[in-house]
């Protein structure tokens, strides 16, 4: 390994280290525009130069490769000029404009100007001005600000997958854009917002709304998708003004979704911020808590615990699930379930519902099936990481089920469980290349598990992982991939049928013909109203969305972002969400609701906190304890591989990216992407 001298010090670092890394190690900061970590390194800002002995000029340390023997000066008279030279010209053509800027108080020239600029200026001729660009209703551009760093031209190449921006001319004249002024229709397109070092790409929805010093930042949890991305919330009152990524190198590195990023307005509309009843005429009416619970405790006395049911929806926590989990215990009832999809999950082997070889595990993956699931809508982060490996080279990724562009090359075996019975009998050439693959992996999403045949196709796939060595001493390489965040934590947390109980198709068949008369909807929005039939529904939930229109009660809950919860991500990671703001009106925290409710029925439930009800959910489950661990699941036999399936092809659960869930669907900067983006895309 070389060794080299910077100001001083001596280090070894890895073969292939730049400089610019070496002097990062030291703890040694070095100004940068077009660098990026986890991008291709195009050294076209020259913010990084260096002084090399020996060298005739100063070097741009982040293309320069660290070599045995070299000696490194970073704070040299030279170094000093050469960077205040190069940031004189940064500035030739930059607008005055920070005040009006939303960049201003994050923007790296800003940063480095204080530290590299002149108070004045050598430059006399007219500054040159560039037309903003129309990327879509997500990203705002002021071109003029753009450095032609290229940082968005890369993250548009490398990562997203969808090479649509570029640069146009040359020198002075040279643009970036997307060619034919269109709309981008990557689903990671904000990421480009971040990793703008200037305001030329802002956030469209954000413009001109606050300034970065006036919020109150509060580091959570994404809900939107199974993927649990570490995500910061930045408020002002009560008002969630703006989500931004975190960093977690194994679960979302440092990107989001656009789903994830924007969405954040659909938590200010068609919000339910007070109890209603439905009266006798049909129509529901304001009410008190008071009025809601007696209406409830009236309509739950003299019913049995096998006439009373609940069904949890995909953004609730897992502090909610266990306290109406234990109420429903309480009323003598086994009918309880969290999957609302149906699918056909064991929920007694965690191995068969977790994505068990880890999101960081894809990337040491050498084969990869997908089965039912388009990951790009599904979990866009999982997606990224399939395409990050992809880059690396030496990936296959075989296909069953639904064939989209994935922004990777793939190989398409077919749409239904007919391929993976083909597959099994060896019968495709990707068989061949599971089985003598390393480390192979299956993805099964719920385009294959939640349909009638779903424990059949199961255990068909978990047969064909064990027959092509995809589980084996030190590697799991069978991944279940959920679309909802709630799932994984209410199968650990019990909220499954009990013994004798129905499930999600149980319980409405019985609602259907009366033998289920109350049920207790936990924010389920994805069930249509008729098919609750004529049973007495309690909605509980933060959004007047499907539930909440065939409610007879309407119980206001928290979102995300307004309480303190546990969510289990798809891979078993245990993680926490904060409350950034307080849920609007008389809206209550979702457990909260649960307990107050069980001492009006005379079921008081034993906690009175959220400590108590965390204690409670580890005697439930110990692995709650461990936040940010991912549970190990033991592998055992699961599925039922020796059942029909029905040969209907795979069709994946997602039809519309933007919108999956009530907060999306609330969303107006969704809804524009709906029109404008995916409008776009079919059309191509």
């Amino acid at each position: 390994m070389p060794k080299l001298t910077i100001d001083g010090i001596e280090i070894e670092v890895e073969p292939g280290t730049s400089v610019l890394q070496a002097c990062e190690q030291l703890g040694i900061e070095i100004p940068r525009f077009c660098y990026h970590d986890r991008l291709s390194v195009p050294a076209n800002c020259r913010m990084c130069l260096v002084e090399v002995e020996r060298a005739p000029k100063p070097v741009a340390s982040c293309a320069m490769p660290a070599g045995e023997g070299m000696v490194v000066f970073t704070d040299s008279e030279k170094v000093h000029k050469a960077r205040k030279g190069v940031m004189e010209f940064l500035l030739i053509n930059h607008p005055l404009d920070c005040p009006i800027c939303d960049q201003g108080g994050e923007c790296d020239l800003q940063d480095q100007a204080m530290a590299y600029g002149f108070d004045h200026s050598r430059y006399a001729e007219n500054k040159r001005a560039v037309k903003e660009k129309n990327l879509g209703p997500l990203i705002k551009t002021f071109m003029t600000r753009c450095i032609h760093c290229t940082r968005c031209v890369r993250f548009a190449d490398e990562i997203a997958g969808m090479p649509e921006m570029g640069a146009t001319g040359r020198g002075e004249h040279m643009e970036i854009g997307t060619y034919i002024e269109s709309t981008i229709t990557s689903e990671l397109s904000g990421n480009m917002i971040d990793i703008c070092p200037v305001g030329a790409l802002t956030s469209k929805p954000y413009a001109f709304v606050s300034r970065p010093w006036e919020l109150k930042k509060t580091e959570s949890i994404d809900v939107l998708d199974a993927v649990g991305s570490n995500i910061r919330v930045d408020s002002r009152g009560s008002e969630v003004l703006r989500v931004l990524p975190r960093l977690h190198e194994d679960v979302n590195e440092e990107w989001i979704s656009d789903k994830t990023r924007f969405a954040y307005d659909g938590l200010r509309r068609q919000r339910l911020d007070r109890p209603y009843i439905r009266g006798t005429e049909g129509k529901l009416r304001p009410a008190s808590w008071a009025e809601a619970f007696a209406a409830i405790a009236e309509r739950l006395e003299g019913l049995g615990g096998d006439a009373v049911a609940a069904l949890a929806g995909d953004l609730v926590d897992v502090e909610a699930m266990v306290a109406l989990g234990d109420l429903m215990t309480a009323l003598g009832s086994p009918h309880r379930d969290c999957r609302q999809d149906g699918a056909r999950i064991d929920p007694a082997v965690p191995a068969s519902y977790l994505f068990n070889s880890g999101i960081a595990g894809i990337e040491d993956a050498d084969a990869i099936l997908l089965v039912g699931t388009n990951p790009r809508w599904e979990a866009a982060m999982v997606n990224a990481r399939i395409r990050k490996r992809w880059l690396k080279g030496g990936l296959k990724v075989g296909v069953v089920g639904p064939n989209h562009d994935l922004t990777y090359s793939t190989t398409y075996i077919g749409a239904g469980p007919d391929s993976l019975e083909a597959l099994a009998r060896g019968e495709h050439s990707f068989a061949q290349r599971l089985t003598a693959a390393e480390r192979p992996m299956v993805i099964v999403g719920m385009g294959a598990l939640a349909r009638a045949d779903g424990a059949a196709v199961l255990g068909r796939v978990r047969a064909l992982a064990e027959a092509t060595g995809m589980v084996r001493e030190g590697w799991n390489g069978f991944n279940v991939l959920h679309t909802a965040a709630a799932r994984v934590g209410g199968v650990l947390a019990g909220f499954v049928p009990g013994q004798g109980g129905r499930d999600t198709a149980g319980i409405l068949a019985g609602a259907r013909d009366g033998s289920i008369k109350l049920i207790w909807n936990l924010g389920a929005d994805e069930i249509d109203g008729p098919a609750f039939g004529d049973a007495f529904v309690i909605y509980q939930g933060h959004h007047g969305d499907r539930g909440a229109h065939r409610a007879d009660v309407i119980l206001p809950g928290a979102a995300y972002t307004e309480k303190n919860g546990t969510y289990v991500n798809t891979e078993g990671r245990v993680q926490l969400a904060k409350m950034a703001a307080f849920p609007p009106g008389d809206a209550k925290e979702d457990w909260k609701i649960v307990r107050a409710l069980s001492e009006r029925v005379g079921k008081t439930l034993p906690y009175d906190n959220l400590r108590d009800v965390r204690r409670r959910m580890v005697e439930i489950e110990p692995a709650f304890a461990a936040i940010d661990t991912r549970i190990k699941a033991d592998w055992a036999r699961f599925g039922a591989a020796d059942l029909p399936a029905d040969p209907a092809p795979f069709v994946s659960p997602v039809e519309t990216f933007y919108m999956t869930d009530p907060i999306s669907r609330a969303s107006e900067t969704m809804a524009k992407c709906v029109t404008e983006i995916e409008q776009r895309a079919a059309a191509q």
